[in-house]
């Protein structure tokens, strides 16, 4: 399937107007069947979240338009390729298709640079920067095992 010309202006449009608006330079839109269900920009310091990059936003906001997590038919139109939150995100969300304007190489010439990320991922837990550490192993499975016998329970 081809993109849409208006769908990708209207992702860049809102990644130039959240910039106006304070935010950062990220738009994004979840469109199903050629409709737009969702839209979102950067707000990570306009609410304080981490967590709250343009696709999270408009993933989020087309979940509760939709009454579903599963966002299978839908496609995502963002103004820049998705970082690693967001790429995991939209995986999760089952999205069909991105479409991006900015690459991430374009991102880390402005100061947005995910590669430690990427290179982070790639590593063992004990040897990335991020300490952590394995704990309680056998409690933490009681929960695992009560989901694998949940009869009633809802895949994703």
């Amino acid at each position: 399937m081809e993109y849409n010309k208006d769908f990708m202006r209207s992702a860049i449009s809102l990644s130039i107007q959240s910039v106006k608006s304070g935010g950062g330079p990220f738009g994004a839109l979840i469109v199903k069947d050629g409709q737009i269900v969702a839209a979102g920009t950067n707000r990570v310091t306009k609410d304080n979240d981490p967590t709250a990059h343009a696709e999270i936003v408009a993933i989020r906001t087309a979940a509760q338009q939709l009454g579903t997590f599963n966002l299978s038919g839908c496609e995502l139109y963002t103004s820049c390729e998705p970082c690693p939150m967001c790429l995991a995100a939209i995986y999760w969300s089952h999205l069909d298709k991105i479409y991006y304007g900015n690459t991430k190489e374009d991102a880390k010439n402005i100061g947005f640079d995910d590669s430690f990320i990427y290179e982070e991922i790639a590593l063992k837990p004990e040897d990335r920067k991020l300490k952590s550490e394995h704990v309680m192993p056998y409690e933490a499975k009681v929960a695992f095992h009560d989901w694998e016998r949940k009869e009633d329970k809802i895949e994703y």
